[in-house]
């Protein structure tokens, strides 16, 4: 929403007056944003509530009429500890020459079509999220959650199985709930921005 981006810009402008949030760097905001939506979409506890996100935008602007400045202040609060997570989790890296995102990119590629077809994805994802952000992982939750779930179903169908099984979706969720605790245990990035290819790509191959 408009309010959350307009603080949030301000927030990260302040700590890093050279970023090019309407230009080059906007990615970077989109991410910081859901981000902090998702967080607050756990900590309200609205995750496993109809419309969550519909009463998460409500309750941010009742919020924002009624205490505008602490909003502000608990953002920029929030975007220092969101900032010190990205400098952690998320590396760079040059074009083509990042050789282990490789078996990566081919489970995702052969997940994507299975995810696409799964009924209760967008359940699994919110589950994903919130037990990253209750593990204290803050930065890039949406796009962990959506990898994390898509490798482990690549894995699975490398082993041809079924993955539209209620049985075997149910592991993989298992499997994935599993990660995210180790994952909170990990040092280093998980997430890797390629210059030259507007995705990322994530996880060490010693996250398994």
């Amino acid at each position: 929403m408009k309010l959350v981006s307009r603080l949030m810009s301000k927030s990260l402008m302040k700590r890093n007056p050279l970023l090019d949030l309407g230009g080059a760097d906007r990615r970077v905001l989109n991410i910081a944003c859901q981000d902090l939506m998702n967080y607050l979409k756990v900590q309200w506890g609205l995750t496993e509530q109809e419309a969550p996100e519909l009463k998460l935008r409500k309750k941010i602007s009742i919020y924002f009429y009624e205490k505008p400045q602490e909003l502000e202040e608990f953002i920029h609060l929030w975007s220092g500890l969101w900032n010190k997570k990205w400098n952690e989790r998320v590396k760079i890296v040059l074009g083509k020459n990042f050789q282990r995102c490789k078996r990566n990119d081919e489970l995702l590629r052969k997940a994507e079509p299975v995810w696409r077809k799964l009924k209760q994805r967008n359940k699994i994802k919110d589950m994903v999220v919130e037990a990253l952000v209750k593990n204290g992982e803050i930065c890039g939750t949406s796009i962990l959650a959506n990898n994390l779930v898509k490798i482990e179903i690549g894995m699975f169908l490398k082993g041809k199985t079924k993955v539209e099984d209620c049985d075997c979706t149910l592991n993989i969720v298992n499997n994935v709930l599993r990660k995210t605790r180790k994952i909170s245990q990990s040092k280093g990035p998980l997430i890797f921005f390629r210059i030259g290819k507007s995705f990322f790509r994530l996880l060490r191959d010693d996250v398994k």
